[in-house]
């Protein structure tokens, strides 16, 4: 499925990874950084997202609409993310033009202006974009539920940052942060589809080659002196509650990944499993409710979300809680466990038709684990896992120690709010 992959490594570090699938019509290409918002001080949170963005905003020799214009006009799409631990810089283009798109994309990342005037315009662009998610009680619910797990850790910082950091970021702020993080040893270049390997390889090391090598600068993991809060609940001027909690447990280095994905599908993350057909199906007590899982290098966490009213909160968290508990006292059914193996692996073979996700699964997988994981190596381990691991992982990470809750609702009576902590605190 991840066809025909090669790497190549470059004097100075920089990675190469190509996967041809010489069927397709087109390239999906993109410039990964290990660098995002773990690896920003207090004072800098926000930068990795706010230099994102001013990559589009032109180069020497490029405006920001010559930028688009060049990839877009010639069939393409450009786009760019930043999370926590890494940067990508991303385009899809058809096959002949693979060339031109590896062209503008590269020379946005090595060459880009950062004009003092486009800095100040994107800072507002930026501000804005925050305040639309603090507009969204969903999205403020999850993100304090990062900052209980992870507290006073930049690992439970927003991204974005916040308006306020984002305000005070200067100049000299955004080109020190490139300077040390944009480097060989943490960069990637992954192409997926109708590719000839040495051809990228001849391109990047052409963009590339003379760059210097450049140390690795630390960030701070997290560890057991990293706190985590339990609860916190906010009244808001909305309709609907909204409620994020889940546990805090072990980062992608972790074997029991695999487990972990099998119990998350079992858990609620389709419309078969336990949290859907309880909290919604039988008891009809909230429109969305769904788990997910979210790893990170040496942490990372499984979360619950749902939307419901107010007067369905304490008995919506006693059947969440209900169920993951269930998960612990007793095995999964054989066939559940064969419904939730057939749902993991049937999405990662249905995702591996898009030359999108070959580049993501590339360049994500070099940044994470230094090597790529086939897609095969992956589902022979999903289907290797047991209804005993299941219950195994279980019993370990379905800890109270390990269990946040966040609430985003409106104004909740007095008995309300005591009876959700209250009913938190019993586990």
């Amino acid at each position: 499925m991840i066809a025909d992959v090669r790497i190549t490594t470059l004097k100075n570090g920089v990675r190469v990874a190509t996967s041809t699938l010489p069927h397709v019509q087109s390239v999906s290409m993109g410039i990964w950084v290990g660098a995002g918002g773990r690896h920003e001080s207090a004072r800098l949170s926000g930068v990795s997202h706010f230099l994102e963005h001013l990559l589009f905003k032109g180069t020497p020799t490029r405006s920001p609409r010559d930028i688009s214009q060049e990839i877009e006009g010639r069939g393409g799409s450009l786009n760019a993310f930043t999370q926590e631990e890494s940067t990508c810089y991303y385009c899809r283009v058809p096959y002949d033009r693979m060339q031109h798109g590896l062209a503008v994309l590269g020379d946005m990342f090595l060459n880009a202006s950062l004009d003092p005037v486009e800095i100040d315009k994107e800072r507002g662009v930026i501000i804005e974009e925050l305040m639309m998610y603090r507009d969204q009680p969903q999205h403020e619910s999850c993100e304090a539920l990062n900052e209980l797990f992870w507290h006073n850790h930049p690992a439970g910082r927003s991204v974005g940052g916040t308006p306020e950091s984002v305000a005070r970021l200067t100049r000299e702020d955004i080109v020190g942060y490139r300077e040390r993080h944009y480097i060989p040893a943490r960069t990637v270049f992954a192409f997926a589809g109708r590719v000839e390997h040495d051809r990228c390889v001849d391109q990047v090391e052409t963009l590339m080659g003379a760059t210097d090598r450049r140390r690795v600068p630390r960030f701070r993991k997290v560890d057991e002196c990293v706190p985590q809060k339990t609860h916190r609940i906010v009244a808001r001027d909305i309709e609907q509650v909204h409620l994020a909690m889940g546990y805090r447990l072990f980062g992608r280095q972790d074997p029991r990944r695999y487990t972990l994905r099998i119990l998350n599908a079992a858990l609620g993350e389709n419309m078969s499993s336990r949290l859907f057909q309880i909290v919604r199906e039988k008891y009809g007590l909230a429109y969305s409710v769904n788990s997910s899982m979210h790893l990170m290098r040496e942490t990372g966490a499984l979360c619950i979300t749902a939307g419901l009213d107010r007067q369905n909160l304490v008995k919506a968290v006693n059947l969440i809680l209900r169920e993951v508990e269930r998960m612990q006292r007793r095995p999964v059914g054989v066939g559940e466990l064969r419904r939730a193996k057939e749902y993991c692996i049937g999405q990662l073979r249905l995702g591996m038709e898009s030359t999108g996700t070959h580049m993501m699964w590339l360049g994500e997988h070099l940044l994470t684990y230094g090597r790529v994981i086939s897609a095969e190596e992956s589902i022979d381990l999903l289907g290797a896992v047991t209804v005993d691991d299941v219950q195994q992982l279980a019993e370990g990470i379905f800890s109270r120690d390990a269990l946040s809750l966040s609430v985003v609702a409106p104004e909740l009576t007095a008995k309300t709010e005591a009876g959700v902590v209250s009913l938190f605190n019993k586990r």
